[in-house]
């Protein structure tokens, strides 16, 4: 079932969503060569419990970490660590919070000091694809008119996009219906309505779209161990001109000359 959020339960989407937002914020300020990915993980979990919040991700279905870590090759769900990260790598921070019984979910892959062109490409290319999905999230469209957009950004490029994982509705809970497939045709799918909240998160491959999950039952890498980039808004349904409740200003103000 798709539930239709009224006023009151959209303010309080648009709070948890700024949490979410604030704390990929100050995860910003830490990613850089040298620092581990658990690291990452603690700065987001203490930020989150200090102001109020609960980190949705942590012990869900037996999930160890506040973060989904994704570094290089690993596409969604990859454990926080001891891992360091080192200069050229990229890490993609998968976070969602509970905040007054609402979730807000949102992903930023960062580049981790000096980057190779083609890599910061594909980053690039897989955000700017997240926002023709939510351009497309017009009350009265469907779910296959988001995908099919991000699907013929990427693939234009010469990039590929994962199938097995997609996005998916957010309120109460952190996946509730429905489903939000970053590939498609336009026209099919269920119908977007004023007060649906969706997360569209695009997984973009730099080769192959095929992937593999590891021997933990979590980690998904590409299937030929090139990287993937991943980005993630919530959104909000409303007429022509949807509202994004996350954002990643947080982290530009972070970043600074080093946003991507």
């Amino acid at each position: 079932m798709i539930y239709l959020k009224t006023a009151e339960e959209l303010e309080k989407m648009r709070k948890a969503a700024d949490l979410t937002s604030r704390a990929l914020g100050e995860v910003a300020k830490w990613v850089k060569p040298g620092v581990t990915t658990g690291k990452l993980d603690a700065i987001a979990r203490e930020f989150i419990l200090d102001n109020g919040g609960r980190p949705a991700c942590l012990g869900y279905q037996g999930f160890p970490g506040t973060l989904c870590i994704e570094v290089n090759d690993t596409v969604v769900h990859g454990f926080p660590s001891d891992y360091v990260l080192a200069d050229g790598d990229i890490v993609g921070t998968d976070l969602v919070v509970e905040l007054d019984g609402y979730n807000g979910d949102s992903c930023y892959t960062f580049p981790v000091g000096e980057v190779d062109e083609k890599v910061l490409s594909l980053m690039r290319t897989t955000k700017e694809s997240l926002y023709k999905g939510i351009e497309a999230a017009k009350a009265g469209k469907r779910i296959g008119d988001i995908a099919n957009a991000v699907q013929t950004y990427c693939e234009r490029r010469g990039y590929s996009v994962v199938r097995e994982m997609c996005g998916h509705g957010i309120g109460k809970s952190m996946h509730e219906s429905p489903e939000v497939p970053n590939y498609g045709r336009k026209g099919i799918g269920p119908v977007l309505k004023d007060g649906m909240c969706i997360a569209i998160e695009p997984m973009i491959n730099m080769g192959s779209k095929n992937i593999v999950i590891g021997g933990d039952g979590w980690t998904c890498r590409t299937r030929d161990h090139k990287p993937s980039a991943h980005y993630e808004h919530t959104i909000a349904i409303s007429g022509d001109n949807p509202e994004v409740l996350t954002t990643f200003s947080y982290i530009k103000e972070a970043m600074g000359e080093l946003y991507i």
